[in-house]
């Protein structure tokens, strides 16, 4: 006789006449089979009879987890991501990226409902199987090296709301198949190598808000059926192949917010005169499509604040009717064959704020004159170069200026200039501040310097070429005097520009002088060879010895690596220490004799950056001291981050910083030591009752709001969560951890504020802002999201992220059903809830 023992485990739902969503019993049925027949207890059953309903249960969780298999075969993931998928179940196994939440389908089983795989290096391509996770309503493979076609099988999940593929390297054509997704609220396919057209599927997904499909290869005709899409807000399509007609339907989008449909080739199209029906658009950019007839009249759009129209073959005038458009902030036509005069009751009939501005470029037109007198308000930034108008200097009457002209009708100073180690990778939102900063080091007024051509370089760097332009004086003067450019020249060449953390170090490519400065001549420069021709050859000498010595030194370093590695670390302390103002600097042996030579009975934690200790100085003050590991790609990068941040960052609720440590080829931050340890160790496991809560609660919303309205410079935190949040002897909260910090966009002379920071996305699972996620922009905002995520955990008690439960979405499921209070931990529904410093949780 044949004997085999297993075990299935499956679920069942616990049944009294229905099926309730919170009740369910996990079942094991231990079971023996002999031949055909399956014995449990005293009872014989038929096998066949039983199979029917364990298999019932056993397909429910091995058809997802068979698909999620197949998903990771065709993946190759370096980092190692997704070893945790060949273990237990996906929704009680907490796999990796898988969240499945707390609620029951229909049929009593737990599904995955979001598959999140973002900015995890993997390659590879995405198998067919996705389309078998029917349940599925978060698709994200976000920021990684994809390649391959999208699989047409994605169009079957009928569930799904968004499908996030931008920023791989997907190829082929867009499948049909996903016009038919019709609970679709966001696609993100930009930033691949995506070919073929648009399918007109694609007006069958009638919820789709956001569709972005912009920085592809996408060819042919734009589907005017797009327009029978009325929930669209975002339609991008911009940096792509496209060509035929622009479809005038499009203005038929009730809710549309931003058209954007840049350097795509419309030969021959014109602008719709429809357009001027949008009735919410904000932003319409057309740069560089190739067309052609007038400008149309878009006064009619109230709510237009961009409009781009700049690089095609335009002809005519600007409509005087944009005087209507009230909330315009930037005009941009220039490189286009406009003539007429320019109006300048653009301007005149705005009502400017001290955060409005508007920026009008009619560069590279043939206006020939200004209609009316040129009176333009103090936030106004205005280019006509390139016109025949700058050739009439009589136009120019300075009296009747309120605030100073902008210089477009002069003979710039053109610079080359190269930022050598950048603390940003995303240029635009830090060209405004930048322009600021180099005219308050060059002591010019604002309006004389402008950023002209910029592009990124190995390293990275950032090289560019500056136009300063000279101030309008009574004597009309559109050039500079020979003083004026000799002390520009000189503040270049003697790198005299103040320090700067976030533009950090320049280099000046070249200061040539052209046009009517070609002539000019300085003082000395005829007495031979001048002082800075020998200064430069002295110090190129000094600098070809010491790269000789540098060259030396590394290859003996590296024979010897091998058997003198502590050594080695200390020969990594040759530079000059840094300085700093208003923290203590610490030598290594310091910092040795605080830890008892760094000793394990000392340490108290460990971080991303390095391990922490816990230390007495000689006047018997306790710090905290983080020291970074060797070897730590990120650690140098957050050491002087944190170490210029913190050093002018003082708040009762933030951490205080009390000196550092870089030498010994060491780099160590001193903080004050907290006694009692995170907020995440207090919620796990020690007391809280309320009123400490609600304490902790207040001191982090000041930390927080300390560093976005009264720093400076103001600074988004990037990285806020319980674990980050320290507790002193009195449970009074301070915010810690800048290691990912980013500062704020500078604020500009003229009141404007940029809103966000385009950036890499950092932080902690659980705790990022969906919107900075989607997006990569980060606004104060997406440090409030992370707070108020903080919060939850201290109501609820749940972690934010856990056994694919998220935070958020339960709080927001039981509240859909008026169930928001039972999801607080027992001790806050009690009615002592309400007398705070009673409850113990």
């Amino acid at each position: 006789m044949l004997w085999s023992r297993v075990t299935y485990k499956f679920h069942l739902p616990y049944e009294h006449g229905a099926i309730t969503q919170e009740s369910k019993i996990a079942m094991q049925l231990e079971i023996q089979v002999d031949g055909d027949y399956i014995i449990s207890g005293s009872s014989v059953t038929k096998a066949s009879s039983l199979q029917s309903l364990c298999c019932q249960g056993i397909e429910h969780n091995f058809g997802p987890i068979s698909a999620l298999l197949a998903v990771k075969k065709q993946l190759v993931d370096p980092k190692n991501n997704l070893r945790n998928w060949d273990k237990g179940d996906p929704c009680t196994s907490n796999w990796t990226g898988i969240l499945c939440f707390h609620n029951l389908g229909k049929d009593g089983y737990l599904h995955v409902q979001e598959l999140q795989l973002l900015n995890m290096n993997l390659s590879g391509t995405l198998a067919p199987e996705l389309g078998q996770l029917s349940h599925l309503k978060i698709l994200d493979f976000m920021w990684n090296e994809l390649t391959g076609s999208i699989p047409k099988e994605i169009g079957h999940i009928s569930t799904l709301r968004l499908l996030l593929l931008n920023g791989n390297k997907l190829y082929g054509s867009l499948p049909d198949e996903l016009g038919y997704l019709s609970n679709l609220s966001r696609l993100q396919l930009d930033q691949n190598n995506i070919s073929g057209q648009i399918p007109k599927t694609f007006a069958n997904m009638s919820s789709v808000r956001h569709l972005h499909l912009n920085n592809n290869s996408l060819a042919g005709q734009i589907p005017p059926e797009l327009s029978q899409i009325f929930t669209l807000l975002h339609l991008l399509l911009d940096n792509n192949n496209l060509s035929g007609y622009l479809p005038p339907e499009f203005s038929n989008l009730p809710n549309l917010r931003i058209l954007q449909l840049d350097n795509n080739d419309f030969s021959g199209s014109v602008i719709p005169a429809s357009y001027r029906n949008f009735s919410r658009l904000v932003k319409l950019s057309l740069r560089n499509c190739s067309l052609q007839g007038a400008v149309p009249d878009l006064s009619r759009i109230p709510s237009l604040s961009y409009l781009d129209l700049s690089d095609n073959q335009l002809k005519g005038s600007i409509p005087g009717s944009f005087s209507d458009l009230h909330s315009l902030q930037k005009l941009s036509l220039k490189n286009n064959f406009l003539t007429g005069p320019v109006p300048t009751n653009i301007w005149q009939n705005m009502s400017f704020s001290t955060s409005a501005r508007l920026k009008l470029d009619l560069r590279n037109n043939s206006f020939s004159s200004i209609q009316g007198h040129l009176n333009p308000p103090v936030n106004f930034f205005f280019r006509l170069e390139g016109n025949p108008v700058c050739k009439n200097a009589n136009l120019l009457n300075v009296n009747l200026f309120s605030s100073p002209l902008p210089c477009f009708c002069a003979a710039p100073l053109r610079i080359g200039y190269r930022l050598k180690s950048p603390s940003f990778s995303y240029f635009p939102p830090y060209i405004q501040p930048l322009e600021v900063y180099l005219t308050s080091s060059l002591k010019l007024s604002r309006y004389q310097l402008s950023i002209d051509t910029y592009s990124w370089e190995k390293g990275p760097r950032l090289r560019m070429y500056l136009k300063l332009f000279p101030s309008l004086n009574v004597n009309h003067s559109s050039t500079f005097n020979v003083s004026e450019v000799q002390r520009i020249r000189h503040i270049y060449t003697s790198w005299t520009f103040p320090g700067s953390a976030l533009f950090g170090p320049y280099e000046l490519l070249n200061f040539t002088l052209l046009g009517p400065y070609a002539d000019m001549k300085f003082e000395n420069e005829n007495q031979g060879i001048s002082k800075g021709i020998l200064v430069a050859v002295a110090v190129g000498g000094v600098a070809c010895a010491v790269a000789m010595s540098v060259i030396i030194t590394i290859l003996i370093t590296r024979r010897y690596a091998g058997n003198h590695h502590a050594m080695s670390r200390k020969r990594l302390s040759t530079k000059v220490s840094m300085r700093l103002g208003g923290v203590k600097y610490f030598t290594f042996k310091e910092m040795a004799l605080a830890t008892d030579n760094f000793n394990s009975s000392s340490q108290v934690g460990q971080g991303g950056y390095g391990k922490v200790y816990k230390g007495t100085l000689p006047d018997k003050t306790v710090v905290a001291i983080k020291r970074a590991e060797e070897g730590s790609l990120q650690g140098q990068k957050e050491f002087f981050t944190e170490i210029k941040l913190l050093s002018r960052l003082h708040h009762r609720n933030l951490v205080s910083l009390v000196g550092y440590c870089d030498e010994e080829g060491e780099q160590m931050l001193v903080y004050e030591f907290l006694p009692n340890g995170t907020l995440r160790d207090w919620l796990s496991g020690t007391s809280l009752n309320f009123g400490m809560r609600l304490r902790i609660a207040l001191g982090s919303a000041k930390g927080i709001l300390y560093l976005h309205t009264e720093a400076h410079p103001l600074v988004f935190h990037r990285d806020i969560k319980a674990s980050n949040i320290l507790l002193d002897s009195k449970l009074n909260a301070k915010v810690a951890d800048f290691g990912l910090s980013r500062l704020a966009p500078a604020l500009e002379d003229e009141g404007a504020v940029p809103d966000h920071v385009s950036t890499v996305v950092r932080g902690t699972p659980g705790y990022l802002d969906p919107e900075y996620f989607l997006t990569h922009k980060l606004t104060d905002r997406s440090d409030v999201y992370s707070l108020g995520v903080v919060f939850l955990e201290m109501l609820t008690g749940m972690r934010p992220i856990l056994h694919g439960r998220n935070i958020v979405r339960e709080v927001l499921s039981y509240t859909a059903h008026s169930l928001s209070v039972s999801l607080a931990k027992s001790c806050l529904k009690a009615p002592r809830f309400y007398k705070f410093g009673e409850c113990k949780c």
